[in-house]
């Protein structure tokens, strides 16, 4: 067996030069005690909590793989409950940063997230078009909800009802009710998706958002409510002749054919409308906590903030109104008896103002601080965060803008990147700035403004860099004063690429012009100073047929490596600029290109998605690789090596060996398009910019990378994630309806499931084991040393009985019901004995009940059908009820102690409150008559 070649893994860093992702929501969140100074953002997979006050990254909570969809703190504050791609949801601690829960669910991307007033419960909708509500406290699942045909795009809680709203992009919103777990109505007025809805007025009145640019707004009546008296008239206000409140319309029709005379429990009646500014959809529509304040935006750069009267305000308003009419009437001498006074919907809900963004609006949050003002953070497309604050007390309220965190990165996608020769510094150019980073703080140090940049380097020294432009402008900058030093014309079309000559004493620029120019370093006499200042000359060019897409020279510099847009690599000698090869073979143009550092190879990547390895003597393709699935947009050596790196269009960024012609790793992380790496001179850091605003760092372990293992891992993770894809398991006798189990099937709980299946097999082993030791001991009439299972011994020498507890007791519980239901009826005769055992002895009461209740509802046929289990059902049911009974005997026992310590507290905090206040008066008394002796003093 010939020797096996050893390879260094590269491990991801880092991930920086992002502010915030504009896939999901932003949320003020409770930290150190204080709201509205921290908000959280989603991250590509992480979730960054910012201090707006300082414009720093507080804390990180770090996700997997898949990028984050969506975000909701809890009402306490202390958690933050965060949606993922692949439809997981894992809720964080925001005090140690730390993921203690995770739900599985959903088999697509998260879209909706909401917690209950007390945050026991969690709803979450997703593109899977299923609803699903957690039990947060129990860790687990409590039931789906079918019924919608198209993405959830919002999810509500009633507080003082169980009942639950759902609206999504099949126009449709339903209403559920929790205790039945049955949709029992739905609101079919929309013409269009509904994006967003939000419950004002104490929950009795519910507004929603469609794709115009009308806010509809509906009035709730709670039939099974006893009607409050007092309840003034006027709540129920039908709109006014104004324009955005028609009387009646065409969706009033509709919305009448779906009210059936069977509602029960809900009455929704329109009352009108709310225009908009905006003439496009709305994306986000919110209110703040307290319902005071509601907030939408559409797809542009405008929030409007509308604030909605409470019902005493409301009141004052009628009476103003009616003054007013009494007065009108008595002038005009009418006898005739008072009109009912209403306000009109717009009264009701009225504008306040609306906030111009400098981008477009993703998504918005909204917090009404103690001082009165309304602080209002947005999430900006372009990788900013903004955060307004809206005085109320104003004439004409007026939103300021406050902060604004953009230091963290650009603004646009990241075209090129460069390290300097010392390792440490990284350069980043986009649209519209060029940042320079520290590689080992990652914090920006500089941020210059700049031309739409393609192509960069550093000029050797590393006190300037060089870039090329859209414009076919070179730009030349001072790192030490972050100046522009100088711009010069160099192509008439965009410089595509750019070179740093080996001898460093130049640089070659490609362009779409068709030339190729050559430029020399000099310095140069500076008008405004003394010394002298670095400047470029351009010395030569070679005029070609096509535009030049990528430049590079060989290491020893006798030869030039030059991609045209004819899908061609035409090589030219330095010195004569003669021709020399000509490399074809690739179906679309060659975009990007890398020269070994022996000169010896050249490595091409292409549109077509291959990258052919050639030979730089004779220029004889050595191999062609399929490398991507979408177009190789970067490729480069590692220094003194013939491997190399290739980013594509399809987020991966691979590194092959370009003498074996081997793939050796893939870097997964981005999650769009990778545009660009690079390398440092040492080979030891990658850094790769993508289309989801990400610059990622990766860095080369001591760990060395096996081949087969790899290969292995990969088909390992490929089988897992089919198993994931593969069809549910169904419940015998229960029916596809509108509800569901909570949890579907994952490589987890099919690994729960074959822990248990090993447990119940070695309780038998064991069990069988024990009575052939038995009958041995009897016939051999004394003690026989009976040897312990090494797995019962690592935990301690425990029996096979506690062995399969313990197992059972490490699965996790939102994957409990699902392991059970694709564990086999074989194993679950034991499983119920070892209940009846466990239950007796009164260990995990409650843990075992809700075991052994989802096996008898899932396997009651078998289980009621089987004599064997009679016996075993009867004690388990007497057990079972016994100590169930002797639990909620010690909880409210409990409950009730708790109950007195808090009245005791709270009586004890009266007393020392009074206490305080008597002594802080007394203080003051002294002090104003010690204050009066020293001005008659004075006096």
């Amino acid at each position: 067996m010939g020797l096996t070649r050893q390879y260094l893994r590269y491990e991801p860093a880092a991930l920086f030069g992002l502010v915030a992702s504009a896939r999901a929501g932003v949320a003020f969140v409770a930290l150190r005690g204080e709201r509205g100074r921290y908000v959280a953002v989603p991250a590509c997979e992480h979730v960054f909590v910012w201090d707006t006050r300082k414009g720093e990254k507080v804390l990180i909570l770090k996700g997997l793989k898949q990028q984050v969809s969506c975000l909701c703190p809890s009402p306490d504050g202390l958690h933050l409950a965060v949606g993922y791609e692949d439809g997981a949801i894992r809720v964080f601690n925001l005090l140690s940063g730390e993921s203690a829960i995770t739900f599985n669910g959903h088999r697509a991307a998260v879209t909706a997230l909401q917690y209950d007033h007390l945050g026991g419960r969690l709803v979450s909708g997703s593109k899977d078009t299923e609803v699903i509500v957690w039990d947060v406290i129990n860790e687990s699942g409590l039931y789906r909800l079918r019924g919608h045909k198209d993405v959830i795009t919002q999810v509500l809680f009633l507080k003082e009802k169980n009942l639950l709203v759902t609206c999504s992009k099949d126009t449709l919103v339903k209403w559920w009710d929790l205790d039945t777990q049955h949709c029992f109505k739905t609101l079919v007025g929309h013409r269009a998706e509904v994006w967003g809805m939000a419950l004002l007025s104490q929950e009795k009145r519910l507004i929603t958002g469609s794709a115009d640019s009308e806010l509809r707004v509906w009035d709730l009546t709670y039939i099974q409510a006893v009607k409050d008296p007092d309840e003034p008239e006027s709540k129920k206000s039908k709109g006014s002749s104004s324009p955005g409140a028609e009387e009646k319309t065409e969706e009033d029709e509709t919305l009448e054919l779906d009210e059936h005379p069977e509602e029960r429990i809900v009455k929704c009646s329109k009352v009108g409308s709310i225009m908009r500014e905006g003439r496009d959809r709305v994306v986000t529509l919110g209110t703040d906590r307290m319902g005071k304040f509601l907030a939408c935006h559409g797809t542009d750069t405008i929030l409007e903030v509308f604030s909605v009267l409470s019902e005493e305000e409301i009141q004052k308003k009628l009476e103003k109104k009616m003054k007013k009419a009494r007065k009108k009437a008595k002038q005009n001498s009418e006898e005739e008896p008072e009109r009912s006074v209403e306000l009109s919907l717009q009264e009701e809900i009225q504008r306040v103002t609306s906030v111009k963004a400098s981008s477009k609006i993703k998504s918005f949050d909204l917090i009404l601080s103690p001082k009165g003002e309304l602080k209002m953070v947005l999430l900006l497309q372009n990788n900013v965060i903004e955060l307004y604050n809206l005085d109320l007390s104003a004439q004409v309220p007026q939103a300021v803008r406050v902060a604004r965190i953009t230091i963290g990165g650009h603004r646009s996608d990241v075209r090129t990147l460069a390290f300097s020769s010392d390792n440490i510094a990284i350069l980043s150019a986009a649209a519209e700035s060029v940042k320079i980073w520290n590689r080992l703080t990652l914090q920006c140090i500089r941020t210059m403004e700049c031309e739409y940049a393609l192509c960069s380097l550093f000029v050797p020294g590393d006190r300037q860099v060089i870039l090329g432009t859209k414009t076919g402008k070179l730009q030349l900058y001072d790192l030490a004063s972050g100046s522009l030093i100088e711009t010069l014309d160099a192509h008439d079309g965009a410089v595509w690429s750019i070179a740093l000559s080996p001898d460093q004493h130049g640089f070659v620029t490609g362009g779409a012009d068709k030339c190729v120019k050559f430029w020399e370093f000099e310095l140069v006499k500076d008008e405004s100073s003394v010394q002298k200042r670095l400047s470029m000359k351009h010395v030569r060019v070679l005029q070609l047929d096509e535009d030049v897409l990528c430049v590079r020279y060989s290491p020893n510099q006798k030869l030039l490596a030059v991609s045209l847009l004819d899908c061609t690599v035409k090589i030219f000698y330095v010195d004569t600029l003669k021709f020399f090869l000509s490399l074809y073979g690739h179906k679309l143009p060659v975009l990007c290109m890398d020269i070994c550092y022996d000169g010896t190879l050249i490595a091409t990547g292409s549109a077509d998605r291959n990258v052919k390895i050639w030979g730089l003597d004779f220029g004889d393709c050595h191999r062609s690789l399929f490398a991507h699935d979408d177009s190789v947009m970067y490729l480069q050596f590692v220094p003194k090596s013939h491997l190399f790196f290739t980013a594509g269009k399809d987020n991966k960024i691979k590194q092959w060996d370009a003498d074996k012609f081997e793939h050796i790793q893939t870097l997964e992380g981005h999650h769009q398009e990778v545009w660009c790496l690079a390398l440092s001179p040492n080979g030891d850091y990658v850094v790769s910019a993508s289309h989801d605003k990400s610059l990622r760092l990766w860095e080369r372990t001591r760990e060395p990378l096996i081949l087969e293992e790899e290969r292995e891992m990969q088909r390992e993770a490929e089988y897992e994630e089919s198993v994931a894809k593969e069809e549910q398991p169904v419940v015998a006798g229960e029916r596809q309806g509108e509800t569901g189990l909570a949890g579907k099937k994952t490589i987890e709980t099919i690994k729960a499931a074959e822990r248990i299946m090993e447990a119940i097999e070695l309780y038998r082993e064991e069990t069988e084991k024990l009575k052939e030791h038995n009958t041995i001991c009897k016939a051999a009439g004394k003690e026989v040393p009976f040897p312990v299972n090494p797995i019962l011994r690592a935990y301690g020498n425990i029996t096979p009985s506690a062995y399969v507890l313990e197992v059972f007791k490490k699965v996790k519980s939102s994957e409990l019901e699902e392991s059970l239901l694709v564990l086999p009826f074989s194993y679950v005769p034991d499983l119920l004995r070892l209940f009846n055992e466990y239950i007796q002895q009164g260990s995990d009461v409650e843990l075992l009940c809700r075991a052994l209740l989802f096996l008898l509802k899932i396997h009651f046929g078998q289980i009621t059908s089987n004599q064997m289990l009679v016996t075993v059902i009867e004690n388990l049911k007497k057990t079972t009820i016994s100590r169930v009974s002797e639990a909620r005997d010690v909880l409210g026992f409990n409950m009730a102690g708790l109950q007195f310590l808090k009245r005791e507290i709270e009586a004890k905090e009266e007393v020392t409150f009074f206490a305080d206040a008597t002594e802080r008066f007394e203080e003051k008394k002294r002090k104003r008559k010690k204050k009066e002796k020293m001005v008659l003093a004075m006096l």
